[in-house]
């Protein structure tokens, strides 16, 4: 690869992920703590494109007077009599990095939650229940999706228990069933794996896969089970459409 391809390479390519650093779009790839180290990468590449750029036209002037002093301003043939070209198929590896510029991936969805078996989140006990705190007072309580799976399946004193709890996630539909789903993410997206809740009623069938929903309901004890790969039913009070989240994992 010629130097010029290189040099355009490290500036689109620190250029794209100092982009996506400052408009929020790492959220889809990884956790918001790798912010800073994504800026900091980006410059550093822009910094080593420019500065190499740079050089590359002050050395070029330099030979192009030097060549015009002595009045030998042409390309010399090479051995078999023919110049040299630049392979142009370098350029071909500009295109994914344009796409990462200018086209940023969705977010995981559904399609992984489908291909991935649903787990407990790893805060959970593996080998026992666990007594979890009371929730907080209040008609409704606003957790987390990770929270509700950990204590509907690992909970051994049923604080979920009669309690209405608010969860957001969005519509996954497999094998028949109306799933609200969370992906929950340790480092960045490669090491995604999905927490669900199963919902039981309320209307949530209508609405397509990968859906947003905020739903308020009551889980139904003793439903998440290793037989269900840790799904607890859901019983929808309340069911609402909402914009997917700046921010779609949890951690």
């Amino acid at each position: 690869m010629r130097r010029e391809t290189q040099n355009v390479l490290l500036i689109l390519l620190g250029g794209a992920l100092v982009k996506i650093a400052l408009n929020g779009d790492y959220l889809r790839y990884v956790k918001p703590a790798q912010q800073p180290w994504i800026i900091i990468g980006g410059a550093v590449m822009l910094l080593l494109g420019a500065t190499a750029i740079v050089r590359d036209i002050a050395a070029a002037r330099a030979e192009a007077k030097a060549a015009h002093e002595s009045e030998a301003d042409t390309e010399p043939p090479d051995a078999h009599g023919h110049h040299h070209h630049p392979a142009r198929s370098a350029w071909l590896l500009v295109v994914p990095v344009l796409a990462v510029f200018l086209v940023a991936p969705p977010a995981l969805g559904a399609d992984s939650v489908t291909r991935t078996e649903a787990r407990l989140p790893s805060s959970a006990s593996s080998t026992s229940a666990a007594a979890f705190p009371p929730l907080p007072a209040g008609a409704v309580v606003p957790m987390a999706m990770n929270e509700v799976v950990t204590r509907a399946g690992w909970d051994a004193n049923g604080t979920l228990n009669g309690r209405t709890v608010q969860i957001s996630g969005f519509v996954v539909h497999t094998g028949g069933q109306t799933l609200l789903a969370r992906l929950v993410i340790s480092c960045c997206a490669a090491d995604a794996a999905p927490v669900t809740v199963h919902l039981k009623g309320g209307g949530a069938d209508r609405f397509p896969s990968d859906t947003w929903l905020r739903v308020a309901g009551q889980i139904v004890p003793g439903t998440a089970t290793e037989a269900n790969s840790y799904t607890p039913d859901l019983v929808p009070v309340t069911v609402e459409r909402i914009t997917a989240p700046k921010d779609p994992y949890e951690y």
